[in-house]
């Protein structure tokens, strides 16, 4: 496929799981990518494996709750290819626990790295994107923003909070050709999941229709159409990838 030949990618988050697995789909389809993460040397062996399959992949060290990070980022996007024509927040922490044991850090680290950090990359990226006339920003959020999961009272509300920014950001932004769209995954097999107990695991499996985790790579097939012309009349949209759970 070559949905993104020639057109440039910057990837949160991107140095393993989701986030990986969509750089290598991007790679796939042609794109020229940013493999950005707060591990800078996580982010360089990851761009090298990238590149060594024949992509163009620069590797960026971004803290995305920095703001000189998260420009610099952009920065190094438009430097070495020219213009910056998709953005993909994917960047995240899980900092989980009941809400009687949660402490304030716990709750604010993770609204800073999924709100704050998802805010910062989309302006940032929307304002080179404005001078070049377009580009797409895909935002992940979880489902877990949409139904709420026990121990989760912080990334819950802060994926929620992705839903609504990513909305707000493509109403102002449409104008522009900048569309900006959202996905909710479910249960995907990364190694986060995978060291799940046995019986959460199996509990979770249960409440999939399909029967199956999602691998990562499925994830990155929705961005990588959410991120080209496949979707090109699509803007504040949220597609959720979880196999009917929760539906």
């Amino acid at each position: 496929m070559s949905l993104l030949e020639g057109r440039s990618a910057v990837i949160t988050g991107a140095a393993q799981g989701i986030g990986l697995a969509i750089a290598r789909v991007f790679a796939g389809a042609g794109a020229r990518l940013v493999v950005a993460d707060i591990d800078g040397d996580a982010a360089a062996k990851a761009a090298a494996e990238l590149a060594a399959d024949g992509a163009e992949a620069i590797a960026v060290r971004c803290d995305v709750t920095e703001e000189a990070d998260v420009e610099a980022m952009i920065a190094a996007c438009a430097d070495a290819y020219g213009r910056v024509d998709v953005l993909v927040n994917n960047a995240g922490i899980t900092r989980d626990a009941t809400l009687r044991k949660m402490t304030g850090d716990q709750f604010r680290q993770v609204m800073d790295v999924h709100l704050y950090g998802t805010w910062l990359g989309m302006k940032h990226a929307s304002l080179r994107m404005r001078e070049q006339g377009g580009g797409s920003i895909v935002n992940i959020s979880s489902i877990s923003g949409k139904v709420g999961l026990p121990g989760q009272t912080n990334y819950s509300a802060a994926k929620a909070g992705i839903v609504g920014m990513t909305k707000a950001a493509a109403k102002e932004l449409a104008h522009l050709n900048i569309r900006v769209n959202a996905i909710q995954p479910g249960l995907v097999r990364t190694a986060m999941t995978e060291a799940l107990r046995p019986d959460i695991w199996a509990e979770k499996l249960a409440g999939v229709p399909m029967g199956r985790a999602a691998e990562p790579e499925e994830v990155g097939k929705v961005a990588l159409f959410l991120a080209g012309d496949l979707s090109s009349y699509m803007t504040g949209t949220v597609l959720e990838v979880t196999g009917g759970r929760h539906m």
